[in-house]
């Protein structure tokens, strides 16, 4: 939903990764684009590895800021959107990294960093979903999360827990061919019993579930061609291939139905149902209790591991500001 454009002067934060910003360049650019904009000095927050996002967002919070832009990649949007979603601040985004999934599903501008800050000045603001989730772990603790993208079981969860950190900061997403060759060796299931919208439990065994508030990927991915990052409920994709021919629905179904198909109106007109191999839902709350504990990812972060999840749409609890020829 799109809210009117900027009026006034505001006061505005950056949270950085000082491991993908050039910081220099960076304090350069915004002192342009605040000065242009009549703002006052903006306020600079740095993140650590044993803080990804969460303090320098609640110390721009507390100082007053009403936009923050968040300087990295897809771990720390997730990390400030915790804090910032339910709030009057805004959050805008500098994209940095390997995946940049919550800037692709919003269809912003990937490599220009110029306009990027200037939307955060100029923009206009738009409200999003959030997906909460409570994760419990093997000794019965419960740690609650925000995630903006997805939250997977499975396939996507060990991948990334198999995946090297030095070779991803080298040649990024072709790091996880490496770990993908290591999971696909993994021939166990997922035993769970589930709850979709408060109905009754089933229990299912499945490859890999995910949970996504957006349905876009790297390489023109679509996993969840009807997600929707504002439309009030997740969608979840459940992988259950058997054998060689499941996955070949599965690759069937989404690089060549949701990435080419669905992008022409004839082209959508033969596109199938669920198969087999893969079955999609929608819901407000879903509620997961596994067999044993399985690793978990949110937002292509890994989480550890989990023995059961609760997981919620917090419907249009973020702001996030565009620039104002954003679609």
């Amino acid at each position: 939903m799109r809210t009117p454009e900027t009026t006034g002067p505001g006061l505005a934060a950056v949270v950085y990764n000082p491991i993908k910003v050039d910081l220099a360049t960076l304090k350069s650019a915004v002192a342009a684009e605040e000065s242009a904009a009549g703002w006052p000095e903006t306020l600079w927050f740095e993140t650590s590895a044993d803080d990804p996002g969460q303090g320098p967002a609640k110390q721009a919070l507390e100082a007053g800021a009403s936009v923050i832009i968040v300087a990295g990649g897809d771990g720390t949007v997730r990390a400030v959107a915790e804090i910032v979603h339910g709030t009057d601040c805004a959050l805008a985004l500098l994209p940095s990294g390997t995946g940049n999934l919550l800037a692709r599903n919003l269809k912003l501008v990937l490599d220009d960093p110029e306009q990027s800050i200037h939307a955060a000045f100029t923009g206009f603001d738009r409200t999003i979903d959030v997906t909460m989730i409570d994760i419990e772990r093997e000794d019965r603790t419960v740690d609650r999360h925000a995630y903006i993208v997805m939250a997977g079981l499975g396939l996507d969860a060990k991948m990334l827990a198999n995946t090297d950190d030095v070779l991803k900061a080298k040649v990024g997403w072709l790091a996880y061919v490496k770990a993908l060759v290591a999971v696909g060796q993994d021939k166990n299931d997922l035993h769970f019993r589930y709850s979709l919208n408060k109905q009754p439990t089933q229990s299912m065994r499945a490859h890999t579930i995910m949970v996504g508030n957006c349905g876009s990927l790297p390489a023109n991915i679509v996993l969840l061609p009807d997600a929707a990052i504002d439309d009030g409920v997740f969608d979840i994709v459940v992988l259950k291939p058997e054998g060689v021919l499941g996955w070949l629905q599965i690759l069937s179904k989404v690089i060549w139905e949701n990435g080419v198909l669905a992008r022409t109106r004839l082209g959508r007109r033969f596109q199938t149902k669920d198969v087999d191999a893969l079955n999609y839902a929608t819901g407000t709350e879903f509620v997961l209790r596994l067999h044993r504990p399985e690793q978990i990812e949110l937002d292509g972060d890994e989480f550890g591991k989990a023995a059961a999840l609760r997981t919620w749409i917090d419907p249009g609890s973020l702001t996030v500001r565009v620039p104002n020829d954003a679609a």
